[in-house]
């Protein structure tokens, strides 16, 4: 099979890309008065499970697409995190590159229309220099994805042991030593706060989905690695969710496959150690509507479109306590939860 090669492609400074949005006007800050939602009982009643599982030191996870980062709600996420209000993040190589770029320049988002139709769609040089660097040095010292990341902005660097040097990073005219990377905008990012509090925050990409696949320093063997540590560790935590909460945001696909799997591992060694991981609590928010009620107890059948819907068909057939699914804007829905928990422990 012939190879395309990467080394023929002309990749320009992120500078010379025109962002769509800037971090420090769609930011929402945590105390901004809520609109209340149309399932107040819900939002409540998820509240309440935090709550509990906070005070018992389970499993509060959240898993959400890169929207959620887009949409400006990285400020309200540092707070659940500073707060205790969630134990472990999980996300998709996209979020990943929202953040950082947010962190790096204060802008991110491209007009892909635009710049696929010249050829430069995500051709961008620090952002596929710096998260693939990142990344290949995480992976060699045995850290993941997200870690590796949320280590790169904490400390505005990134260290080439001298023993990592390889023909592409000589290639790319890559030396050993320290990197240094100024995030003027750290404020604003969910993965530098994780890694600052000790949250695990994982990223589970799929290969080619993400626009540092494009750039030379991309290295399949680092990424594959890092992703693996990030998926143990989200079993890990999947693992401590008997009397905990999942919540999904706008993951239709990454949420749902990486959750059966892990949930399926935890309880293969669960039930060999007799204990169960049955009671917990599952929150779907997204803003698709369906012609189908996944509150019921039954899943539609496979002429119906919902049944082929696995943000909701597949957590269904979880075996937990209970599901709800939250039909509403991300915004909405993590401001009210946000404002709920704070009100319950005033």
């Amino acid at each position: 099979m012939e190879l395309f090669d990467k080394t023929k492609m002309k990749t320009l400074s992120l500078s010379n890309r025109i962002s769509k949005c800037n971090i420090r006007e769609i930011a929402i800050n945590p105390d901004t008065p809520v609109k209340e939602i149309s399932c107040p009982e819900i939002i409540d009643k998820v509240a309440d499970s935090i709550l509990k599982a906070k005070k018992n030191n389970k499993a509060i996870i959240i898993a959400f697409g890169a929207h959620l980062i887009k949409n400006g709600l990285c400020l309200i996420l540092r707070k659940m995190v500073e707060e205790g209000y969630v134990t472990h993040l999980a996300t998709n190589g996209a979020s990943s590159i929202h953040d950082w770029e947010f962190s790096y320049q204060g802008k991110s988002e491209e007009d892909v229309e635009k710049y696929v139709n010249i050829g430069q769609f995500g051709i961008w040089e620090e952002t596929g220099k710096y998260l693939n660097l990142a990344i290949i040095s995480g992976a060699y010292r045995e850290i993941g994805y997200g870690e590796s990341i949320g280590e790169m902005i904490a400390k505005d660097r990134i260290t080439i042991p001298k023993s990592l040097i390889n023909e592409k990073l000589k290639d790319n005219d890559i030396k050993p030593g320290v990197i240094k990377i100024n995030h003027p905008y750290k404020e604003y990012s969910i993965f530098e706060c994780c890694y600052k509090n000790k949250v695990p925050i994982t990223v589970h990409p799929g290969f080619g989905y993400d626009i540092i696949y494009t750039h030379a320093l991309n290295d399949g063997a680092s990424i594959g690695k890092a992703s693996e540590i990030d998926f143990l560790g989200f079993v890990a935590s999947v693992s401590n969710l008997e009397g905990g909460v999942y919540i999904s945001i706008g993951s239709a696909i990454m949420s749902p496959m990486i959750f059966e799997k892990a949930l399926s591992m935890a309880r293969n060694v669960a039930i060999q150690e007799e204990r169960k991981i049955n009671n917990f609590m599952i929150v779907v928010n997204d803003i698709k509507g369906s012609v189908w009620d996944f509150n019921s107890k039954e899943e539609p059948p496979k002429s119906n479109p919902a049944y082929y819907e696995r943000l909701c068909k597949s957590f269904k057939r979880m075996g937990a306590r209970e599901m709800y699914y939250v039909n509403a804007d991300n915004r909405e829905f993590l401001l009210n939860l946000y404002h709920k928990l704070k009100e319950k422990e005033e």
